[in-house]
């Protein structure tokens, strides 16, 4: 149910821009600016049940606790960096928005390179 209050948000916004836009459109990137916190906001409560998950797998398996802040860090990157560059397109901005996912990208790649090459060096050790 949550689902269709969310997208009956953004459609609201949506809808709402465009009729703004019309005859301020200096105004319709604001209003998309607080539709999106407002979807944000009301997403909150799932992140923090994906936290909760993320700990409880913490606690039942032996996993370095390291990877799992990676994981997290890169999921928080993806929701700031799709956010981020979703805002840049609403504004007009599409080649700023195509930076802001580039940097994103390869931030989580080399984030994730220390996870990589210890998972190598694992399978190395069964192998040799």
């Amino acid at each position: 149910m949550d689902v269709i209050r969310i997208a009956l948000l953004g459609f609201t916004g949506v809808l709402l821009g465009l009729i703004v836009r019309e005859c301020r459109p200096e105004f319709s990137f604001y209003i998309s600016l607080a539709c999106g916190i407002c979807i944000l906001l009301l997403s909150s409560e799932r992140a923090q049940y994906l936290i909760e998950s993320i700990q409880s797998i913490r606690n039942r398996l032996p996993v370095d606790a390291s990877y799992l802040n990676v994981l997290m860090k890169m999921i928080g990157i993806a929701y700031i960096g799709h956010f981020s560059s979703g805002l840049c397109k609403d504004a007009g901005y599409g080649a700023v928005a195509d930076q802001i996912e580039i940097f994103c990208r390869l931030s989580m790649m080399a984030m994730a390179m220390p996870v990589l090459l210890t998972l190598l060096e694992m399978i190395q050790g069964f192998l040799g």
